[in-house]
């Protein structure tokens, strides 16, 4: 059996999991999502009709765990690359390539799809507010804003 070939096979799933792990770390950035924090707050309310709906992306996380977990998972794979300072290099190479791609495997398994929503107020002011794309929002709707220390967020 070749060990390189086991190494390796192992590595990317396991980068894979560790980002899937600290994005369910991180709290909802939809409509509906609350902190515990948030919770039993209060909040104001302004209300207004949704003027342009625009689908955005939303950056995924960057907490470490990717990085670090792909460079030790690089750094084991490249041991079995040749011997002696061969080996140490290949160690090397391994971790830093395997740090570049956990922190891509991560960032990509935590982005989400987001909506930037432009609402009329009342007021007649016009606000835009980026929040995950958990509710459909359609130009006309009639929504409520609510904010909370630095928090607002559009819903139905």
């Amino acid at each position: 059996m070749d060990t390189r070939k086991f190494k390796f096979s192992w590595a990317v799933p396991v980068v894979l999991a560790l980002a899937a792990a600290a994005g369910c770390a991180t709290p909802g950035l939809g409509g509906g999502d609350y902190s515990r924090s948030q919770v039993r707050g209060e909040q104001t309310v302004r209300l207004g009709v949704i003027d342009q709906v625009r689908q955005v992306k939303i950056d995924g996380t960057r907490s470490g765990v990717g990085p670090a977990g792909g460079a030790v998972l690089g750094g084991v794979a490249g041991t079995g690359v040749g011997g002696g300072r061969g080996q140490i290099a290949g160690t090397i190479a391994g971790a830093l390539l395997g740090g570049v791609i956990g922190q891509a495997a991560e960032n990509s398994a935590t982005s989400k799809e987001g909506v930037e929503i432009t609402v009329s107020l009342d007021s007649g002011k016009l606000i835009a507010v980026t929040q995950e794309a958990d509710e459909q929002f359609r130009i006309g709707d009639r929504v409520r804003v609510l904010s909370s220390a630095g928090v607002t967020r559009v819903s139905h």
